[in-house]
């Protein structure tokens, strides 16, 4: 099926920086969402947010659900990528303690650094509609990578009691606690290793093979970052 034509055509921006028309749009519409919820935003207001006329907007997007979707998808496709490179550290001879710490570091890490806590919109009702399969596809596909690599690393005497699919589950949730915390307060380094040890302990792990873990994590996320 052909693309949708877009109507109008983009001006040149006139705002200062290094940021497009594009991520001036999504940086707009993520502010908005966050401050008047999904269902009060128009399009209309996101084009005068950032300046431009409607017609502009639809250049780059044809309406609200791609704005939103394409948001969503930031606060999950890094960590997602990462996830696969890290299984694929694991492959190589990593432990999958210190994979499962770096995961969780870096998908931390993500959902603090999304635009106006944009994770916050993940229980809306729209984004269990189809257009928002895909995003709904990638958080699955990166719970399942948790479910993996906690199944690995975890002790016999918790896999005894929580299946794969549901330690990935549980896994997640405690990543996302994040955006809880960016309710009230900015997240730092401290939260993203209080919740990937929270990750392991849920695994069973002891102490020292938490700062084991640590340690190696600290490894591997160089290495992504090298990549």
């Amino acid at each position: 099926m052909p693309p949708r034509p877009r109507q109008g055509r983009p001006r040149h921006s006139e705002t200062s920086g290094d940021a497009s028309p594009r991520e001036e749009i999504l940086d707009a519409a993520a502010a908005l969402f966050a401050l008047n919820g999904f269902a009060a935003t128009s399009t209309r207001t996101i084009a005068e947010k950032v300046g431009i006329r409607q017609a502009s907007l639809y250049y780059h997007f044809a309406n609200k659900d791609e704005l939103l979707i394409e948001l969503l998808s930031t606060s999950v496709m890094p960590s997602l990528d990462a996830a696969q490179r890290i299984e694929q550290f694991v492959a190589d001879g990593a432990t999958p303690a210190g994979a499962l710490f770096c995961l969780a570091t870096v998908d931390v890490l993500t959902l603090a650094a999304t635009p106006y806590n944009i994770g916050t919109l993940y229980l809306l009702p729209e984004v269990q509609r189809e257009p928002y399969e895909q995003f709904r596809m990638q958080r699955q596909r990166l719970q399942s990578a948790y479910g993996r690599l906690g199944q690995r690393a975890a002790h016999a005497t918790v896999r005894d009691v929580i299946d794969e699919t549901r330690l990935g589950e549980l896994l997640l949730q405690l990543t996302e606690v994040v955006i809880q915390i960016r309710r009230d307060r900015d997240p730092d380094d401290r939260d993203s290793i209080a919740i990937a040890t929270s990750c392991l302990r849920l695994c069973g792990l002891s102490d020292a093979e938490v700062d084991s873990a640590r340690i190696e994590a600290d490894e591997l996320r160089n290495r992504i970052e090298d990549m």
